[in-house]
C-alpha cells in the first residue's frame, strides 16, 4: 500500500503568515492564513518592519493551529516546504528560519518553493483536470506575468510587468481616493453599482505585439481625471471606480487572449489576489465561452497568499526528490 505524504507548507512573503499542511498534493488537511490588515491599514501600505515583527510574533501560534486543524503530529510530516524567493526580506527570512527549525529538528527535508510558482499550483491544486500545457497570468500587488506552463517546473515566461503591477495600482488609486487599505476589493465592490463606461481609461499597451504590462500610466491618468472631476455635479465615484476597474480587467484580457491565439493554446489559469475580481472572473468566462478556451479560477481562498499551494509544490518536488540544504538562502527578487 501506498505511503501518504504529508507536506507542511510555510507562506510569509508579505503580510499573511500561512502554514498549511497537504496530503498527497491536492488534499487540503489544513490552510491557517494570519492576516495583518489591522497592522497596515492606517498606514495605507504595508509597512515591512511592522510585517516582519508580526510574523515572529505569531508563527508558532499559526503552526499549532494548522496542526491541530489536520489533526496530525510533527512526527508524520514528510517535509517542510517554504517560500523563499520573492517577497519582503524581513518576512521571508521568519518564513525560512522556522523552515529550516523544523526540518532540522524533525530531520526530514527542506523544499524551496518560488512564490510565484505557489500561485501557479494554486489552480492545479484547486481543479485536478487541469492539464498541460497551458498559459497562466499571475496577478496580484506584486507581480503581474504570463507563463506557459509546459509541464511541473518547466516555465515559460513571455509577459511581465514593465512597472506597477495591476493589484498595485487597485492599491493607490483606491488610497488616492481615500478607500483604505486594501484597496482591491473596495473598488471591486463599489464598482457593482456604478457604470463603467462612464470615464474611458486607457487599456495600456494593448496595440502592442509583446506580452508584457504597464499601468503605471493607468495609475496616473485615473488620479489626475479624479482631480478634474470629483466635484462635478453628476460625479459618482461608483462610475469612476467601475470605469478604472474595467480598464484594468480590459487590458489583462486583452494581453492574455493574445498570448492564447499567438501560442495556439486553448486553456489558461488565472490565480493571484487579483484573481479574487469579480469582475475578471465574470469577464474572463465570459470571453472563454466565446471564443472557445477553458479558463480555471482557483477557490477563492486559495487566491490570496497562502501556504496550501506552497505545500502542494513542495509535494511533486518531493516525489522527484528535488531537496535542499539547510543553507537555503533568501531571494527577494528571484526570477521565476
Amino acid at each position: 500500500m501506498k505511503k501518504d505524504i504529508y507536506i507542511l507548507g510555510i507562506e510569509t512573503s508579505c503580510d499573511d503568515t500561512s502554514i498549511s499542511i497537504v496530503k498527497n498534493g491536492t488534499e487540503v488537511l489544513s490552510n491557517v492564513v494570519w492576516n495583518q490588515n489591522k497592522t497596515h491599514e492606517k498606514f495605507g501600505g504595508i509597512v515591512p518592519e511592522l510585517g516582519a515583527r508580526r510574523h515572529l510574533q505569531v508563527i508558532n501560534f499559526v503552526l499549532e493551529e494548522a496542526l491541530h486543524d489536520a489533526e496530525i503530529s510533527l512526527q508524520e510530516i514528510s517535509a517542510i516546504a517554504v517560500n523563499n524567493q520573492k517577497g519582503l526580506i524581513r518576512s521571508l527570512v521568519v518564513g525560512v528560519s522556522a523552515a529550516k527549525a523544523l526540518a532540522f529538528s524533525l530531520n526530514i527535508p527542506i523544499i524551496s518553493v518560488h512564490h510565484i510558482e505557489g500561485h501557479i499550483y494554486s489552480n492545479i491544486l484547486s481543479h485536478k483536470n487541469l492539464d498541460f500545457p497551458h498559459l497562466c497570468l499571475t496577478v496580484s500587488g506584486g507581480h503581474n506575468l504570463l507563463v506557459i506552463v509546459n509541464n511541473h517546473f518547466n516555465y515559460e515566461v513571455i509577459g511581465n510587468t514593465l512597472d506597477d503591477a495591476a493589484g498595485e495600482i487597485f492599491d493607490k488609486v483606491a488610497r488616492h481616493l481615500g478607500l483604505g487599505f486594501p484597496g482591491g476589493p473596495v473598488i471591486d465592490k463599489l464598482s457593482k453599482e456604478g457604470d463603467s463606461k462612464k470615464y474611458n481609461f486607457a487599456r495600456p499597451m494593448l496595440d502592442q505585439e509583446n506580452f508584457d504590462f504597464s499601468f503605471s500610466g493607468l495609475k496616473t491618468e485615473a488620479t489626475r481625471v479624479y482631480e478634474k472631476v470629483r466635484n462635478n455635479q453628476d460625479f459618482k465615484l461608483e462610475d469612476f471606480v467601475a470605469s478604472f476597474q474595467q480598464a484594468v480587467v480590459d487590458t489583462l484580457i486583452g494581453k492574455s487572449f493574445k498570448a492564447l491565439k499567438h501560442y495556439n493554446l486553448n486553456t489558461i489559469s488565472i490565480v493571484g489576489g487579483v484573481s479574487a475580481n469579480n469582475k475578471l472572473r465574470e469577464d474572463f468566462l465570459k470571453y472563454s465561452l466565446k471564443y472557445g478556451y477553458q479558463v480555471y479560477f482557483p477557490e477563492m481562498k486559495l487566491t490570496t497568499d497562502n501556504a496550501a499551494m506552497i505545500a502542494s509544490v513542495g509535494y511533486f518536488k518531493f516525489i522527484n526528490q528535488q531537496f535542499d540544504s539547510l543553507n537555503l538562502e533568501v531571494f527577494t527578487n528571484n526570477p521565476l
